[in-house]
């Protein structure tokens, strides 16, 4: 019988993170301060974050610890298993062998708990009482409130509307973790407020919800900010994705070529490829890395980079990311949570230096490829996962049509059993097929002053 799943025991689940900053042949260039744009330090996000996560996010130390308590709560889902793809591979009759990394057997269905956690354990470790975030699609919400509820803190939680309106089921999950929810734009916030009074029938954005989660962070001393994506200490805590995958890869006897994973900000990418980014660097090896993206939010494959914010308002730093500009609003499509307007700071520099490659697809094609894995491999993916998956297919298809076999590994970060809805609509025809056009890119980044970053 063929092997198919690759499992660690809780005695392997990684004790440190690891930080790819210490490795980047060119540092990510600093935030700035929006006002005088100089650079800002640790004290400046004091308000926002506790100052422990604050030193990771400025930290250049290549491994940093796992607290024990962290790594206790992590057991309830992690390690999480590696499956090798045997029946995706015979549809497809591709040469290429096929890996996934499958972290929808977390409490929340995602990948989002590995940062979660930890976020919320570090706040409470500092005598914060209340988190404000942003959710897109629900999956960050979710994760969020899971963890601050193993912690006895307090979650507010800013919907993007659209997906309040159609998620429905992700709320009551916030809900049953104690969060409180609200559809973003709302008007319980003066951002929210302002966007309201200008569209009054806005579907929200990320970058909206998160202006409004910071503003009642800002405004409350026993509140902080969290963020699930974008920020270097996210990127870190995700990491453990990709060096149990590597551990897994090895009991499997092989090396990936390729490693892709969707891309909305970067937490999910970052989280499986960082780890075998490293071999590239300490090893000279030439493992692809691919982050995949929807075409109607092409922030990789067809944004500037620049130095921009990371909300609508303009409440956080400048950060140097590629970006479709923070006005961008995303078409009220499904695209599932990958419609943020930036990247993170560390994955924009990689994408600038070449050392990590872009795509993006389609609605109608990411949704044709979780449907073709679904039947293969019997999950029923997220529709955020379905766009690593779109990839994985391409590149298969290119062994075959080359007679190459590879290995291709990927993240399969969530499941959708919350997002039937999306796939109702697909097989109903709703699902159009949606790509931003040159003159809606200019107009998003029309407002944007800084100059392009050479």
């Amino acid at each position: 019988m063929r092997i198919r799943k690759f499992l660690l025991t809780e005695n392997e689940i990684p004790d440190k993170w690891y930080n790819i900053m210490a490795d980047m042949p060119n540092k990510p260039l600093p935030p700035l301060n929006p006002a005088t744009k100089e650079p800002i330090g640790p004290d400046a996000l004091a308000p926002l974050f506790p100052m422990a996560l604050i030193m990771q996010e400025v930290s250049t130390e290549k491994w940093i610890e796992i607290p024990d308590e962290v790594r206790e709560i992590y057991t309830l889902w992690r390690p999480t298993p590696l499956y090798r793809a045997h029946g995706l591979e015979k549809a497809l009759g591709t040469p290429a062998r096929i890996y996934y990394k499958y972290e929808g057997v977390s409490p929340s269905g995602s990948h989002k708990p590995n940062t979660a956690v930890p976020q919320a354990y570090y706040n409470a470790k500092e005598g914060v009482k209340k988190i404000a975030t942003e959710t897109g699609a629900g999956q960050w919400g979710s994760a969020l409130s899971f963890a601050c509820s193993h912690f006895n803190m307090e979650c507010e939680v800013y919907m993007v509307r659209v997906s309040y309106d159609g998620k429905p089921y992700r709320k009551v999950m916030m809900n049953t973790w104690g969060a409180n929810v609200y559809a973003s734009p709302s008007n319980r916030t003066a951002a929210g407020r302002k966007i309201l009074a200008e569209h009054p029938d806005s579907p929200g954005s990320l970058g909206i919800a998160i202006s409004e989660a910071v503003e009642v962070a800002a405004s409350d001393p026993n509140a902080k900010y969290a963020l699930g994506s974008v920020l270097n200490h996210v990127l870190l805590h995700q990491t453990i994705i990709g060096q149990e995958a590597l551990k897994q890869m090895e009991k499997a006897g092989e090396m990936p070529d390729i490693v892709i994973a969707p891309f909305g900000g970067g937490s999910n990418f970052a989280g499986l490829s960082f780890p075998f980014l490293r071999l590239n660097f300490e090893e000279g090896k030439k493992i692809r890395c691919i982050a995949s993206e929807p075409a109607s939010c092409p922030k990789l494959t067809r944004g500037v980079f620049r130095y921009d914010f990371g909300d609508t308002i303009g409440m956080t730093p400048l950060l140097p990311m590629y970006t479709l500009g923070h006005n961008f609003i995303p078409a009220p499509i499904h695209a599932g949570g990958l419609r943020y307007h930036g990247a993170g700071v560390i994955v924009s520099q990689l994408l600038k230096d070449k050392l990590i490659e872009a795509v993006s697809h389609t609605n109608p094609e990411v949704f044709k490829a979780g449907i073709i894995f679904a039947r293969a491999e019997g999950i029923i993916p997220a529709p955020e996962a379905t766009h690593g998956i779109a990839t994985v297919i391409r590149e298969a298809q290119k062994c075959k049509e080359e007679g190459v076999s590879k290995t291709i590994l990927f993240n399969l970060c969530g499941h959708g059993h919350f997002d039937m809805k999306a796939y109702q609509d697909y097989f109903e025809g709703k699902i159009k097929e949606h790509e931003l056009t040159d003159a809606e890119i200019r107009e998003s980044l029309k407002e944007l002053t800084t100059p392009e970053i050479a």
